[in-house]
């Protein structure tokens, strides 16, 4: 998942929409709907080769080539053959709001008739999987734990955008602070009902302009994300491993809770990932990072580290689809095949940084997604096969981080229930024996 300073998308307002941004939205899908990358990269690649275009259209264009995507399953099933454009129309008409008049300025008029002619059709008379806009697959995983209407509620959450949630670096302020200033600015924001660290902002806003994020005192992290943190429960001068770093979200809560002391490695195998990490780090304050390139989670950097570590973090690489409200071109990525290479790579990865602790130590294994054969499967395998290993219960640790959360045995987050991406944690402890 990524994540960058801007605010979720917003409705399209009629009006505000103009011939020239319909129509590089509409050439931009042209390139999303083949999904040979990740949406949010092609927007980024396209806004690069097209510096002239501003930001407030780029927030139009964006909001509309996410709004085709998250409501794509309906809209094909609407026009089956419709193109990239007539796609994008449909949607301004069927989930905007927009009227024929409205449409005028964006579409021919034997264009027009068409799109009215999809007026007869209800989406109540639809496949469960349309509803949900979740692919089949997706639903038969997901029916192994939830009866339909859960299922529908759940994809129905997905289809929303996502809050703009924010984390308060504690080494350089407190969250009453930041809300205290924020409102003084005339920013609507509120504390997050669960973590102790979050902030979550209603008002539309660039962040990287604002002067809390230049200073390092806030980042962009969701809830649920931060509540992770919160399960390792690092604390001062131990040695901790955040084994899939990414970008460092959660590396950079880590070394906060960690008051920048001890050591904290942030691991992972993509460079440029890593890269995005480097000035987030120089902002934080901490002092405490290492962060490596690795090859494999079998690098030799990792394997010497074996037995010396207090507490891994291991934040799998998975399907993502707990995360489908930022990014919603995820399901369409994703397969029966690709999820079975996530699941092997996701048991070797727990077994690596088993490895790495000392007796007594704690590995947190999580992901973002929302199907057992990526979270509990992974950890009953892992379990099974190593007897020095038992499951500690999350609804304890967060009770402990006077977290109001009754998680159960393994955190499980959901839009629908949490307002939070979906994600999964499990908490492992290792025997002194």
């Amino acid at each position: 998942m990524s994540s960058s300073p801007s605010s979720p998308p917003k409705p399209v307002a009629p009006g505000k929409l103009t011939p020239a941004l319909f129509q590089e939205a509409a050439n931009l899908l042209v390139e999303v709907l083949k999904f040979s990358a990740p949406a949010d990269a092609q927007l980024s690649a396209y806004f690069r080769h097209h510096p002239k275009i501003g930001s407030h259209d780029r927030s139009q264009i964006a909001d509309c080539v996410y709004g085709v995507l998250r409501r794509l399953m309906a809209l094909r099933w609407l026009m089956p053959e419709a193109t990239p454009r007539m796609l994008l129309a449909l949607w301004l008409m069927r989930f905007q709001g927009m009227n024929q008049r409205d449409l005028e300025p964006f579409v021919r008029e034997k264009d027009r008739a068409a799109l009215l002619e999809t007026r007869a059709r209800k989406l109540d008379d639809a496949p469960l999987e349309i509803k949900a806009e979740l692919p089949s697959w997706i639903i038969e995983a997901l029916r192994q734990r939830y009866d339909d209407s859960s299922i529908l509620a759940l994809g129905r959450s997905l289809q929303a955008t996502a809050p703009l949630d924010l984390r308060v670096n504690t080494l350089q302020d407190n969250r009453e602070a930041v809300l205290e200033l924020l409102g003084k600015q005339g920013l609507v924001a509120e504390a997050t009902p669960y973590s102790p660290w979050g902030v979550r902002l209603k008002t539309p806003l660039d962040l990287s302009r604002h002067v809390l994020f230049k200073k390092g005192v806030i980042e962009v992290q969701d809830e649920g994300s931060q509540l992770l943190a919160l399960l390792v429960g690092a604390r001062r001068g131990e040695m901790v491993a955040d084994l899939c770093a990414g970008a460092g979200g959660k590396t950079l809560a880590l070394g906060a809770a960690m008051a920048s002391s001890g050591r904290l490695y942030a691991f992972d195998i993509s460079e440029k990932r890593l890269a995005r990490l480097s000035p987030r780090l120089k902002r934080s304050g901490l002092s405490n990072v290492t962060a490596q390139l690795i090859s494999s989670e079998n690098d030799t950097r990792i394997k010497r580290l074996a037995g010396k570590l207090d507490r891994v973090l291991i934040d799998a690489p998975c399907s993502g689809l707990g995360t489908l409200r930022r990014n919603p071109d995820l399901k369409f990525r994703q397969s029966p095949e690709t999820l079975a290479s996530l699941t092997q790579t996701q048991a070797s990865l727990i077994r690596a940084g088993a490895k790495m602790l000392k007796p007594g130590g704690r590995l947190v294994y999580a992901t973002c997604s929302l199907l057992d054969a990526e979270n509990r499967a992974i950890v009953a395998g892992f379990l099974a096969e190593h007897p020095e290993f038992k499951l500690l219960p999350a609804r304890d640790i967060l009770a402990g981080q006077r977290v109001n959360l009754d998680a159960g045995e393994m955190l499980e987050l959901s839009p629908v229930t949490h307002g939070t991406d979906g994600f999964f944690a499990a908490v492992l402890e290792k025997s002194q024996n």
